[in-house]
């Protein structure tokens, strides 16, 4: 067991599950990834750039992580700004590497060392165009060592960038964790067949082509273009579908593997609270009290925001009175909730966006105006 701060476990996990290049620019409240990895990465091997901005920072991951070396950058919301340019190119190319957000209060400079969760829909929507994405949100300093970890794995395994939201407080709060002694490690496929034969973009059985690291003797090009197997730019409608319908596919024929959600006593629940990041951690104690005074209440903890859960939504609405969502935005995750449930039980946002956390006592005194009081648990 040690103590531990999210951002240093942030970084601990992307060491232990094998990133070897970090580049980025030092932004509040994420520095401390940027400090670790420039100490620690040397000592294995890998490389530290601090680049001249955010721009360039995930231009240099991304030219990393074609050379097959895992690679990343860490950054809040200004910076993630700057990077949805280059974030769409990855989503195009697909290029898996991690990209880790502290979310601050904003816009703009906004509160530089308080916490948010106003980066959700930027997440999801922040570069043009039709793309799926992948977020993930922890909620403890052993949800940012395990979820780190597990987004440079479905990087790797579905060739795509991963997005990691942590806010300020789980970023900044320190714990006592017990590491685990063994983490599993996806890598990347690689190529097979011959050097003539190979195309990056080719269809497979799985969606997800085998990715040959540049400079290993596998010719092929990489452009933002829309393009065929080759990776060469077309205006043919068929290659154009293709290519962007199997962006989308991938994902979605894998949702059940890449959707973590932690719930519990939903079976009874006459209000669910679903939450995430620190918001979820005021929800499991305002859960926990609302049950000890006999109200029927479930819990709902999003690990991965996207993609959303939409059947489990879908289910809970089939038998709760009420689906209370807390966010420290002024309503971003809730529209999907309201999509989910379509009308068939009743949506409570509670919204905060003064740079404070939402308390156990603001959900708890929600939840007991919803719910009546049942059998003591």
């Amino acid at each position: 067991m040690v103590l531990m701060q999210g951002n240093e476990a942030i970084a601990r996990a992307a060491l232990d599950a094998g990133v070897r290049f970090f580049a980025g620019y030092p932004i509040t409240p994420s520095t401390e990834i940027a400090e670790m990895m420039s100490v620690e990465l040397p000592k294995v091997g890998g490389k530290f750039l601090q680049m001249e901005d955010e721009i360039a920072s995930l231009a240099a991951v991304i030219g990393a992580s074609l050379t097959g070396v895992k690679a990343m950058t860490a950054t809040s919301g200004p910076g993630f700004s700057l990077m949805q340019e280059n974030l769409g190119y990855a989503y195009m190319t697909e290029v898996p590497c991690l990209i880790v957000n502290v979310m601050r209060g904003g816009p703009s400079t906004g509160l530089p060392t308080h916490p948010s969760q106003g980066d959700v829909m930027q997440a999801r929507w922040g570069t043009h165009g039709d793309h799926p994405a992948i977020a993930l949100v922890p909620s403890s300093v052993l949800d940012c060592y395990r979820l780190t970890v597990r987004a440079l794995n479905l990087a790797e395994r579905f060739r795509t960038p991963v997005i990691l939201l942590p806010d300020e407080v789980v970023a900044h709060m320190r714990e006592d964790v017990t590491l685990p002694e063994k983490i599993d490690v996806c890598d990347r496929e690689l190529p097979t067949v011959p050097y003539e034969w190979y195309y990056p973009y080719d269809d497979s059985t799985t969606d997800v082509g085998p990715l040959a690291p540049v400079g290993t003797g596998f010719r092929f090009h990489v452009t933002g273009l829309t393009h065929d197997r080759a990776g060469f730019a077309t205006t043919v409608p068929a290659e154009i579908d293709r290519a962007v319908r199997n962006l989308k596919r991938k994902m979605d024929r894998f949702r059940r593997e890449i959707i973590q959600v932690e719930h519990w006593n939903l079976s009874d629940a006459e209000v669910v609270v679903a939450a995430y990041g620190i918001c979820a951690r005021s929800a499991e104690a305002a859960v926990r009290e609302a049950r000890d005074r006999g109200y029927l209440v479930g819990y709902i903890n999003l690990k991965t925001v996207w993609p959303f859960c939409f059947r489990l939504i879908q289910r809970v609405a089939e038998t709760a009175r009420a689906i209370v969502v807390p966010e420290m935005n002024l309503g971003q995750l809730v529209r999907e909730f309201d999509r989910a449930v379509c009308g068939k039980t009743q949506v409570v946002p509670i919204n905060r966006v003064d740079g404070e956390a939402i308390t156990p006592r603001q959900i708890v005194d929600v939840v007991t105006e919803l719910a009546r009081p049942g059998e003591e648990s």
